[in-house]
């Protein structure tokens, strides 16, 4: 734990620079530098020790949580939904740029580790035992993914191979009938986009059934027979078939095209509902199960806000404003122990709000948020002044947009 004290604290004095130059910094700049130094905040404990070869050893367990046997694939596979995609960026002479290279080969070498049978931190990645494996092995694929070139085109020929195997294993686990679907999707999608073949009836079966059976209006999906208030649309629904579709639609398959342009209007809906639904204090509904996860709860409004204006309605400036009040709110010291892991809780150590599949590793879907940071320092989402959200202009008596619900006839 002194290593990765150290190199956070070398961050951290990279960024307290980069934000305290005698230049004026933009407030994008310094929402920017704040969203880096949170997320590195997180990422490392899990990322130096699965490095080092020391996460089974180090990870914190609850010991009623269900899914123990597989903390150390659920903490890495959720790490990379969020954190890999930053390394689609350059390394370039910028404090940002600076850390990025710091950080890049230590995440290769943790994703070898996470491969590697030999290594004492060979991730589960399916097991009889349990089908737990499936999802954050997804989650894992997920993040790859999300960067292709930052990531897999330069990891090892041999760690390349060994991830492949480690994905493939998983296809003797069946998914539940509900947004388990869309994970074995996510794994085909990655696995058709560097092989080049796939199992098509896994790629194509979460996105079918939303597809066809499980919109519920407005923006939803029912995750089931029936809608719930819960996360799962942001956690993974609408990310995971946006990205199986794009991938059909990129190789030619059938509804491809078609399931991308259903999902940017349904997205579109959702990501401005999410938006809206972040109070004037920054906080957002605290309903429904897997709370624990935090703001990965947001991982809608992230996607649409990464993809650009024509998946949201507000404003790059309200949108950015908004999430970085959140972060603010959720990052306060009382969620991380003493050892720099996050707390099991929604904002600080709240144990009681645990389902029993819920552990130190799970919690780190958090690092879906940090989606928004795949985009470079001079796209407008950092460059555009920050505005009033839309409750905190709402209930400022300042103007602001009216809402109507979303016809699934209607084109945006």
């Amino acid at each position: 734990m002194q290593k990765i004290a150290k190199w956070m604290a070398t961050g951290v004095a990279g960024l307290m620079a980069w934000t305290c130059a005698a230049e004026p910094v933009a407030d994008g700049a310094k929402d920017r530098a704040m969203w880096v130094e949170k997320m590195l905040q997180i990422v490392a404990p899990v990322v130096t020790n699965l490095e080092a070869g020391t996460l089974r050893a180090n990870i914190p367990r609850r010991a009623e949580n269900l899914t123990a046997p597989f903390t150390e694939l659920e903490a890495f596979g959720r790490v990379m939904t969020g954190f890999a995609p930053w390394f689609e960026l350059p390394d370039d002479d910028t404090p940002e740029g600076r850390l990025r290279a710091a950080w890049r080969p230590r995440l290769l070498r943790a994703i070898a580790n996470a491969v590697d049978p030999q290594s004492p931190d060979f991730l589960v990645f399916a097991s009889d035992k349990g089908r737990q494996p499936l999802v954050d092995a997804a989650f894992f694929a997920q993040g790859l993914l999300r960067a292709r070139k930052g990531l897999w085109e330069k990891l090892p020929e041999k760690a390349q191979r060994q991830t492949i195997d480690a994905l493939v294993s998983s296809r003797a686990t069946e998914p539940y009938g509900n947004n388990w679907l869309l994970f074995a999707g996510e794994i085909e999608a990655f696995l058709l986009e560097v092989t080049g073949s796939c199992d098509t009836n896994r790629l194509r079966m979460g996105v079918d059934k939303f597809a066809r059976e499980g919109y519920a209006g407005d923006g939803y999906y029912a995750d089931g027979p029936r809608l719930s208030f819960d996360g799962y649309n942001s956690f993974v629904i609408h990310p995971m078939f946006w990205e199986i579709a794009r991938t059909m639609e990129r190789h030619g398959i059938a509804d491809g095209a078609k399931y991308v342009a259903l999902e940017r209007r349904r997205l579109r809906r959702f990501a401005d509902l999410q938006e809206r639904m972040i109070s004037p204090e920054g906080t957002f509904p605290m309903a429904g199960r897997s709370i624990c996860y935090r703001f990965g709860a947001l991982q809608g409004l992230a996607l649409a806000a990464t993809l650009g204006p024509e998946f949201h309605p507000a404003s790059d400036g309200a949108i950015r404003a908004a999430m970085t009040a959140v972060l603010a709110r959720q990052t306060h010291p009382r969620n991380f122990r003493p050892d720099g892991w996050l707390e099991v809780g929604f904002n600080g150590a709240q144990p009681e709000l645990a389902e029993r599949y819920i552990g130190y590793g799970s919690v780190y879907l958090c690092t879906a948020f940090f989606l928004p940071l795949t985009l470079p320092p001079d796209a407008p989402f950092w460059t555009a002044p920050a505005e009033p959200w839309t409750c905190k202009a709402g209930w400022d008596g300042a103007p602001v947009r009216i809402d109507h619900a979303f016809n699934e006839k209607q084109r945006r």
